[in-house]
């Protein structure tokens, strides 16, 4: 008799849909970098079947929320974020989320920010038993010097450290961030990169009727910064390295996307810059992909978005060797870096690509072909992890909280 043939066949594995809150200050259409950055994450999530319950303030008196088959939006009450236009920052709503997650529970807990929706969030959270992540997004306790309130830079710290730590785990962007708060004495940190949308962000995006309309010629070079016009920007060495790399060349010129509190004055003062305001989308994408040279000389950004739309859209890149350029330029080869804080270098730097458009094109070739590897699919695949380990892991201590207790006899 013929031995039976055993066929065995493996299936994939089904991924566990989660009930994922998130609770965020801010959120798309705002442009900032962490609200793109969730509008990523979200939709990942939801494009993995994961039902998710949106937290955030109102964003004006005529928003209202957007519920799809995986998302409800639950909008809280907010006031204007001072020196943000724009922005709102939410009110404590610690009772409004412990009756809706009574409700409907979710499975985990994301906060976002460390305001006070998110100290309400946190306090909910732990009530109930929820496990919770957070989302280390913003350097608040080295804006506090560029804001007039440096002498509450201890009390920040201890502030965010004290948040964190009431979470089961806090996520950074990069390795330098996560050895600053272990610094702090901050538990449980994990990275969780960023990524770049390259289908928007590509050199392809270049535009000779946009270069033209700014008055300068292929010829010339277009010394680029894209971000806040705000003091924590460190605007001014911007322009320093600017009029430095114009007397090497003087065929450069300065172009500025963005808006913030800082535009009137350096637009009064600078006019022979171009000052462009908020873009966005594709607009912002031939913004980009028309330069040359990518100045940004900010030290207070946990990754900074902006240097890696820049090198995805084919610019060399000059830096601080910190933050999103400590994670993915190699020093003369995809970009320039310069030691944090040291200005000189920075200029030094800058200057030297001033004359040589071969070099430019050479290190913003390597930053666009480095940049096509920074997936956001695979950021969303380990932020999932994350979540569903916690979950699981929250699921198997309410289940050990559950067994009945058996006394034992001698």
């Amino acid at each position: 008799m013929d031995a039976a043939v055993l066929t065995c066949q493996t299936l994939p594995s089904i991924r566990p849909q989660l009930r994922i809150a998130v609770v965020t200050e801010t959120y798309p259409p705002e442009v900032n970098g962490v609200a793109m950055t969730l509008g990523r994450l979200v939709n990942g999530l939801q494009v993995r079947n994961h039902q998710v319950q949106l937290i955030r303030p109102r964003q004006n008196a005529g928003d209202q929320p957007q519920p799809t088959a995986t998302l409800s939006e639950h909008l809280q009450q907010g006031i204007a974020l001072p020196r943000y236009e724009g922005l709102k920052m939410g009110l404590p709503a610690k009772a409004a989320l412990t009756r809706l997650w009574t409700r409907q529970r979710p499975d985990v807990v994301q906060i976002a920010t460390e305001g006070p929706l998110g100290w309400s969030a946190l306090a909910a959270a732990n009530k109930l038993r929820l496990p919770v992540a957070s989302d280390f997004h913003t350097n608040f306790h080295s804006y506090s010097s560029h804001y007039g309130f440096g002498l509450l830079r201890r009390a920040i710290v201890a502030y965010l450290r004290k948040f964190h730590n009431k979470a089961a785990v806090t996520l950074v962007p990069t390795e330098g961030i996560r050895r600053e708060l272990l610094g702090y004495g901050y538990d449980n940190i994990e990275i969780i990169g960023r990524g770049v949308d390259t289908q928007l962000f590509n050199p392809g995006r270049r535009d000779a009727a946009l270069r033209a309309q700014w008055g300068v010629r292929e010829d010339e070079t277009v010394v680029l910064y894209v971000g806040r016009l705000a003091a924590e920007k460190n605007l001014a060495l911007v322009f320093r390295a600017f009029d430095a790399m114009r007397e090497a060349n003087p065929a450069c010129r300065m172009v500025l996307v963005g808006d913030g509190p800082e535009r009137a004055s350096w637009q009064a003062k600078r006019q022979d810059a171009i000052f462009c305001g908020t873009r966005i989308g594709e607009s912002l994408a031939a913004h980009y992909a028309s330069g040359d040279v990518f100045l940004f000389p900010s030290l207070t950004e946990t990754w900074g978005n902006v240097t890696i739309e820049a090198m995805a859209s084919g610019l060399a890149v000059v830096a601080y060797d910190c933050a999103a350029a400590e994670e993915v330029i190699r020093h003369g080869e995809n970009g320039l870096k310069a030691p944090p804080e040291d200005e000189s270098g920075f200029i030094v730097q800058a200057v030297s690509l001033a004359p040589h458009p071969d070099l430019q094109r050479r290190l913003g070739t390597a930053a666009a072909a480095r940049a096509a590897h920074l997936s956001w699919d695979a950021i969303i695949d380990s932020f999932e992890r994350v979540l569903l380990r916690l979950a699981q892991t929250q699921s198997a201590t309410d289940d050990a909280a559950d067994w009945p207790t058996v006394a034992r006899t001698g």
